[in-house]
């Protein structure tokens, strides 16, 4: 028997338009109550979908997991009353978090509070040039715990302990692993009883919730841009015992490197394809494409033929991509300087924090900062990016900071506004926003020109292209699917001579 659909408080929106062959695909085959695999290129209409497979069936009572709370909030307007719109979080909240509740609402906890907490009384040494304060330790102990979150291990391990930037020693970096695991597991002990006194977040109650193995009470489950799903996420969806609809597109795979899993790839079931895009025109659907192509993935897309998307010099774009952070500070510093009113898509404060550990190591005083606090100087640091294949994540930023100088830097993130929104208009809009294109991810806007901090792959002997990295082009791929009206491809204008082996 199915389960009775809990009430929706949210008006239903009209209904929707007649659907495309490839959605119909969909709906049919979400009736066999087998699981599903929907890959959704950009822009084709992938909520409008799973609406759609809701509204076919009204007395199965469904689960959407978005993304984010926004996400969700959107959906529960559009969604029928037979399915609950949610974000993990909320689930899980609902389900466990409750208990923890006094403790998120608790202040954040300074450093040598936590270390205190955790019993680390002085410095712990682990070779002439590391030795860490307890502050260090307890901020990489929680670090660790918060590393652990992300993933469905059922055990904190010595793998969870960040990388410590400038620690080359064998040795020493087992030993520190030794030590951290052993904080690590303490904290985790304490963050696991109600009444613990380590500051509580929202991802513990979480990752608490999923090594629980907690049944959902639904007649099936639809997991949202289920190619970058948190890995606990995924974990939690994937032990369901009803149908399971996991939809995505594999090409904007784009978070691997912070633990994010493709869910899709091995999800079992039909897999099917949504490749009509309405965002953006013919134009912009074949300049993707050539990024599909060099990915060699499964679908190609099509423009909405409607729509005249232009491939065209953008002297001053709605807005600017970047592929680093390092980038997105670079096009700030550059439309400030021409007079243009900026905003940067999730503030400045991670670039902040490192120009201002940046200013402490010049100074020759250190710093706490925990990708930084290794070192002694800032030529320290300089070294380490030219002389370490560890310290290539951190080479932009130094180079960023040489080249601009970290008040500079800080003095043009200072300077930043918000974005534009209905309603802002005048001295307070932004004239241009500036984005990396890792946060962009799900946003389109009017106008998008490329940054020139994407790179063209080298050439051999032969004139011969070295291959694109998958990661490359899947960013890439995401950075020029933003733009409903016209695109400058900018730096990725190379892809139109791509010659690899």
């Amino acid at each position: 028997m199915p389960l009775s659909p809990p009430m929706n408080p949210t008006p239903k929106e009209p209904a929707m338009h007649k659907p495309t062959a490839e959605q119909q695909d969909a709906i049919d085959a979400f009736a066999t109550s087998d699981d599903l695999v929907i890959s959704a290129g950009a822009g084709s209409g992938k909520t409008s979908t799973l609406r759609m497979l809701a509204e076919t069936a009204p007395r199965r009572r469904g689960i959407y997991i978005a993304y984010n709370k926004a996400i969700a909030t959107d959906a529960a307007r559009s969604f029928p009353r037979n399915v609950s719109c949610s974000t993990a979080h909320s689930l899980a909240f609902r389900a466990v978090g409750f208990q923890y509740k006094d403790r998120l609402d608790a202040p954040r906890q300074p450093a040598r509070v936590v270390a205190n907490l955790l019993g680390i009384t002085g410095p712990l040494d682990f070779e002439p040039d590391l030795i860490l304060s307890p502050q260090q330790a307890a901020r990489l102990a929680l670090a660790t715990v918060a590393r652990f979150c992300s993933t469905a291990d059922p055990a904190i391990g010595s793998h969870h302990v960040p990388k410590v930037n400038g620690v080359t020693d064998p040795a020493a970096t087992a030993h520190l692993r030794e030590e951290i695991t052993r904080l690590a597991l303490a904290a985790w002990a304490d963050l696991t009883r109600p009444y613990g006194r380590l500051k509580f977040s929202h991802d513990h109650y979480l990752k608490i919730w999923q090594l629980s193995y907690p049944r959902l009470p639904a007649d099936y489950v639809l997991l949202d841009e289920a190619q970058d799903a948190d890995p606990v996420i995924a974990s939690i969806v994937g032990n369901q015992q009803c149908q399971r609809i996991a939809v995505g597109d594999e090409a904007q795979a784009i978070y691997e490197w912070r633990g994010a899993v493709n869910a899709m790839a091995k999800w079992p079931g039909k897999r099917l394809h949504l490749t009509k895009s309405f965002r953006f025109g013919p134009a912009a659907a074949a300049e993707a494409n050539k990024w599909l192509d060099a990915l060699d993935a499964p679908i190609r897309i099509t423009g909405h033929e409607p729509l005249p998307t232009r491939i065209a010099a953008l002297p001053e774009p709605e807005t600017i991509l970047t592929r680093s952070n390092a980038g997105a500070i670079r096009e700030v510093v550059q439309a400030l300087a021409a007079g243009r009113r900026t905003a940067l898509v999730g503030g400045g404060n991670a670039i902040r924090s490192l120009a201002a550990a940046a200013i402490s190591l010049k100074a020759g005083t250190g710093t706490d900062h925990p990708e930084l606090f290794a070192f002694n100087s800032w030529a320290e640091v300089q070294e380490y990016v030219r002389q370490d294949q560890g310290g290539a994540d951190l080479k932009t930023f130094v180079t960023l900071i040489d080249d601009f100088g970290p008040d500079s830097i800080i003095a043009a993130l200072d300077r930043l506004v918000d974005e534009p929104r209905p309603g802002r208009s005048g001295e307070t809009a932004a004239q241009v926003t500036v984005s990396t294109a890792h946060k962009a991810k799900g946003r389109e806007w009017s106008t998008v020109r490329i940054s020139d901090d994407f790179h063209e792959p080298r050439r051999d002997e032969d004139g011969y292209h070295k291959p694109v990295s998958p990661a490359e082009a899947r960013l890439a791929y995401v950075a020029v699917t933003r733009a409903r009206d016209t695109l400058d491809r900018g730096a990725l204008a190379w892809i139109d001579g791509y010659n690899p082996r």
